[in-house]
């Protein structure tokens, strides 16, 4: 047995008194592990509470959870639009028309009785395949004409913001950026797909800039 697996034993706090040479499993809170067997081995405890003490670990088999390690990845994309900063905020505020202009939003639907919340679906065809998601997102307290922002609750692990920055009486800046999670396994897709999603994310500002200056124009007639 390696130094590794030893440590993971005392770390788990899970000491083993094998004194009869027999089989022995840890309980496990997981559905998903990885079974290790181990040959006879002795080794020290020096433990949190500071015994020493010899022990020999008996030719045993024991499982632990496996979880793939988790990481962000961010796109961030900005356009400067000919509409003033309120008429920008307001027309993003407006979930459930993103999926007019942003490319790969197929449908946003706010909840009645909850109208922070809404559920979105993803649908696209991209890498050969179709790809489609879901999620529960939360939008935060926004800061108006300033900042939404919003988290995803269930489904697809995502998060966003959007700033508004006047550029005058009548253009803005908007700054968007999209973060989701992915599994470690998954990360060299990641690295292609980031790439992929701003070039996404472009397409969907310039089409908000056009639907935002209709909407402009619809106010003002």
């Amino acid at each position: 047995m390696s130094t590794a697996v030893a440590s993971a034993v005392v770390v788990n706090h899970r000491i083993l008194n094998l004194n009869q040479r027999k089989s022995t499993v840890l309980p496990a809170s997981s559905s998903s592990f990885i079974s290790i067997d181990c040959p006879p081995y002795r080794y020290r405890y020096d433990g949190p509470h500071k015994r020493n003490s010899h022990c020999y670990l008996t030719g045993f088999k024991f499982r632990r959870p496996f979880s793939p390690v988790m990481e962000w990845q961010d796109c961030t994309v900005k356009m400067e639009m000919n509409v003033p900063t309120a008429v920008a905020y307001k027309c993003y505020s407006d979930r459930e028309a993103i999926p007019q202009w942003m490319p790969f939003i197929s449908s946003v639907k706010i909840l009645e009785d909850k109208p922070d919340l809404s559920r979105w679906s993803l649908k696209y065809k991209a890498f050969g395949r179709d790809i489609e998601f879901s999620w529960l997102a939360r939008n935060m307290q926004p800061i108006p004409n300033q900042k939404i922002h919003w988290r995803s609750l269930e489904g697809l692990p995502n998060r966003g913001i959007v700033r508004f920055f006047p550029k005058g009486a009548s253009s803005c800046m908007v700054e968007l950026t999209v973060s989701y999670e992915v599994p470690q396994l998954l990360i060299p897709v990641a690295s292609a797909l980031q790439p992929f999603l701003e070039s996404l994310l472009v397409r969907g500002l310039e089409k908000f800039a056009d639907f935002a200056k209709s909407y402009s124009t619809e106010s003002t007639t």
